[in-house]
């Protein structure tokens, strides 16, 4: 089918098959509507193919039942499905791009722009709220945070009922987040584990989290703990040269402005490039790989609001 089935029927069911938004793409999809009205509740998860701790963790949710919820969860929890199947990091293999810097997407673009239009189109104007899982990349290490559009209350306390104390104002185009929120959809990222690591400890937190949002929007009974926030904004240090990376700071260290943050240097030692942080604040995530190409992100460095 190249449409999601309707999402209130009115009667409890759980739906489960394969969407899809263009030609080449199949999409696996999750339907859970509980016996008794209530919000929609959108997740998704695997823009990037690799971060399977996010991915694990909109699987197990799909096995929801009908009657433990009121109004409709809509699950889509690898979105980028060749990507998961060859472990590529960041990118859609179909067209080399970043999904997540795609939004709201073209109908007449490549692969990753046309599935973002269809999410946008199609997909996000169906939810009341939106959670869309990530965590670390393959070469990538990170504390756990949660992105939320900056300047939407909304999407503020969606953070705070998720339960991470990092929170991360964003704002600009591109992100599923922002896309959503242009929309009106109250909309979080949620950070969990690196390097494409998973298990039970972090697919808990993931899940977990995504039940807190449940109660705090109603779909889930009992309310839910309110997370007091470290609300940051982010700055991104990327690669000017292509060589080995040596990163001087570790997740979570203090940065202070004009610290070193790391080198790029030759495989013969030379050191090519100096990286100084222009921000004071502390390490949110690294480059864990020692292989590092121009224009990669090295690090990112939560800042003071």
């Amino acid at each position: 089918m190249n449409v999601l089935p309707a999402l209130r029927s009115g009667k409890p069911r759980m739906e489960f098959g394969y969407v899809r938004p263009t030609e080449e793409l199949e999409i696996p999809f999750a339907i859970i509507e509980g016996a008794e009205p209530g919000p929609c509740l959108l997740i998704t998860a695997g823009v990037h193919g690799s971060e399977y701790c996010s991915i694990e963790a909109a699987v197990r949710l799909m096995q929801t039942r009908p009657v433990e919820i009121k109004g409709t969860l809509l699950i889509l929890p690898i979105l980028n499905t060749q990507a998961f199947r060859k472990r590529n990091i960041y990118i859609m293999p179909q067209d080399g791009k970043n999904l997540n810097r795609m939004f709201p997407g073209r109908p007449d673009g490549t692969t990753s722009e046309r599935l973002a239009h269809w999410l946008v189109t199609e997909v996000f104007p169906k939810a009341d709220a939106y959670v869309d899982c990530h965590g670390g990349d393959l070469d990538e290490g990170l504390q756990p945070f949660t992105i939320f559009p900056a300047g939407c209350e909304k999407s503020k306390a969606l953070a705070a009922a998720f339960g991470i104390p990092v929170a991360v104002a964003t704002g600009g185009a591109g992100y599923t987040v922002d896309a959503a929120h242009k929309l009106g959809v109250p909309s979080i990222l949620p950070e969990v584990s690196g390097n494409g690591l998973w298990g039970d400890a972090t697919v808990a937190q993931m899940t977990d989290g995504i039940r807190g949002v449940m109660r705090h929007i109603g779909m889930l009974p009992g309310a839910a703990p309110v997370t007091p926030l470290d609300v940051v904004t982010m700055w991104v240090p990327v690669a000017p040269a292509t060589g080995l990376w040596y990163p001087r700071k570790d997740l979570c260290e203090p940065v202070a402005q004009g610290e070193l943050l790391g080198e790029i240097r030759t495989v013969f030692g030379e050191v090519l490039v100096s990286i100084h942080s222009k921000k004071e604040g502390f390490i949110l995530y690294r480059l864990t790989s020692l292989s590092v190409n121009e224009k990669e992100a090295l690090l990112g460095v939560g800042t003071p609001v």
